[in-house]
């Protein structure tokens, strides 16, 4: 007789709306694994002990930058960033000296490893999410050093849901995403690293969802990323129901129709790019333009400060594959936890509020006017009907004198319109004043939750308070929307809140008048909104923001929603 093995539900945070059925891969860190046996001797001298290091140290910074350059977004940052870490010469200063004192390789590179991640976590903030990068960097450097292979991730020949107890930006890299069916991890937050990567790549993930990592290789499991539920084992009926479920999804959000609620309230619909790979991949898509193109990929990938000259050609790209379509650039949001290459700079105790974005006038006023140059450039070779499509904004501004200062550089380099991000509560709270001189400005709903919430964004033991349902949040980006309809501006929100559909209509019935997000988020957002008057999402904004907290929001607006959205969202 052969044994009925009972289901399981592992309830997790979910990011996406993506569904998947598929074995368990159960990725562990290279550290854990075993060393072979035929490691090269550590009794050679320290010379060639230090050579082999370094070399070591090399072969994995190449690897990484190789994956950096075939990645994009926030991914393709990360692994430069990590890059740049693993090729620091006080690393590589330290670990020579620590050989040279007689300690061996392996032990050198874990030591000096431990010492610069206690100091960087030391230093708190986004820096000290770096240390989960300096450990990828051990782990990788270890495992050439003692004969083995750089990565698990090579194991991966079937398609599989990914379970582990987290992922640095380096293992995420290196899996093959078409053999990916979900991600799901014990540990991380709906701001982290994963989730933001598995968000761009339409990839369905799970975050904290006890008991995951020690789910065996080839165990069958059912994800629904929308609800964050992980079915271990499931029943026929079970998978018959979840794959039933995405179809519909699937069926009900092929419109591609203008963003707008169900009696014909505009809502602009638009996606967050990185690179001209992603303007490309838009070009035939419903995106009604974009939100935000981040544009620090081409500094973090240059040696040097990229002059307007090597910078034009790119947002030339992007601007041709949109069309007609509107595209919102923001300038290099660097600093702090983002170092440039290029740019010396000091370690900073609390790196989110230090020298990062906008600020960099500060200390390098000429990055801001090369690019401000270049952005220009692309406007006035632009024809004259087609140049107040280009809208450029500036990251982390916090007053108006910065918000003035912004728009007169903007504008003496011929940009027409010109916007700022609104991070920072003191912006949201002086949002009327901040506007005088602009027109626009774009919420960027992480941050805003991160410095409302006094939570590190990538702190995943703040999760909760980095919910951007949080009523205060709420309340921020309502002062905005009313400071912005009073003088007739439009206030978009490109942060991962857009995506959320039960958001999107909240932020809708607040004011916001554009969504920007994940290109793979656009359709049932679209859909949702089409089911709703706007007076039905100023019911709700409402219902959310007379609420304690950020589950309460959410279960208010959410029981309010009709049986259908609900089944079909369940």
């Amino acid at each position: 007789m052969t044994d009925v093995v009972e289901s399981l539900v592992i309830q997790g945070q979910g990011i996406g709306h993506g569904c998947a059925v598929a074995p368990v891969f159960r990725f562990t860190a290279n550290n854990s694994a075993p060393r072979n046996s035929d490691a090269p001797p550590h009794d050679e001298n320290p010379q060639t002990a230090i050579a082999r290091t370094m070399d070591a140290i090399e072969c994995v910074a190449s690897d990484l930058n190789q994956h950096a350059h075939s990645s994009d977004g926030d991914l393709r940052n990360i692994l430069l960033a990590t890059v740049a870490i693993a090729r620091d010469p006080a690393l590589a200063d330290d670990i020579s000296q620590r050989i040279t004192d007689g300690q061996s390789p392996t032990s050198a590179v874990e030591m000096s490893i431990e010492h610069f991640a206690t100091m960087f976590s030391a230093a708190g903030g986004p820096l000290s999410q770096r240390v989960t990068d300096l450990y990828s960097v051990r782990d990788r450097v270890v495992s050439l050093l003692d004969g083995r292979a750089i990565n698990r991730a090579s194991e991966l020949t079937i398609p599989s849901v990914i379970c582990a107890e987290d992922l640095s930006p380096a293992d995420t890299a290196a899996l093959n995403v078409k053999l990916v069916r979900a991600i799901v991890t014990e540990q991380g937050g709906t701001t982290g690293h994963t989730a933001i990567i598995a968000a761009q790549r339409g990839i369905p993930c799970v975050v904290r969802a006890p008991g995951s990592a020690s789910l065996a290789d080839g165990t069958l499991v059912a994800v629904d990323a929308y609800t964050g539920s992980v079915i271990v084992h499931p029943t026929d009926e079970q998978v018959s129901a979840l794959l039933s479920k995405a179809h519909n999804r699937h069926v009900a959000t092929k419109s591609t129709a203008p963003g707008a609620t169900q009696d014909g309230h505009a809502v602009a619909l638009l996606a967050n790019i990185g690179t001209s790979q992603d303007a490309t991949d838009l070009s035939e898509s419903a995106a009604q333009g974009v939100g935000l193109f981040r544009t620090e990929v081409l500094f973090f990938d240059s040696s040097h400060a990229p002059s307007r000259h090597e910078q034009l050609p790119h947002y030339r790209f992007v601007a041709e594959q949109l069309g007609e379509r509107k595209v919102v650039i923001r300038t290099l949001d660097a600093g702090a936890d983002k170092p440039l290459s290029f740019a010396h700079h000091d370690i900073e105790e609390n790196p989110a509020l230090g020298v990062r974005g906008y600020r960099l006038v500060r200390t390098m006023p000429e990055l801001l006017e090369e690019q401000l140059a270049a952005l220009g450039t692309l406007v006035q070779q632009l024809p004259t009907n087609q140049r107040d499509r280009i809208w450029v904004m500036a990251p982390m501004i916090s007053t108006s004198a910065e918000a003035t200062h912004f728009a007169r550089l903007a504008r003496a380099h011929g940009i027409e319109r010109v916007g700022v991000m609104i991070e920072v509560p003191a912006a949201a709270l002086r949002a009327h004043e901040i506007m005088r001189d602009i027109d626009f400005v774009s919420i960027g709903s992480n941050d805003l939750a991160q410095y409302t919430m006094a939570a590190d964004r990538m702190h995943t033991g703040l999760s909760d308070l980095l919910d951007a349902w949080q009523p205060a949040v709420l309340d921020l980006i309502a002062a905005t929307c009313e400071a912005g309809k009073r003088q007739a501006k439009p206030v978009g929100v490109c942060g991962e809140s857009a995506a959320d559909p039960l958001m999107a209509l909240v932020l809708t019935g607040l004011g916001v008048s554009s969504l920007s997000m994940s290109p793979d988020a656009l359709p049932l957002v679209r859909w949702i909104l089409s089911r709703h008057t706007i007076a039905q999402c100023q019911d709700l904004a409402a219902a959310a923001r007379n609420c304690a907290d950020a589950e309460s929001a959410r279960n208010a607006v959410w029981s309010q929603l009709d049986q259908e959205t609900r089944s079909f969202l369940m």
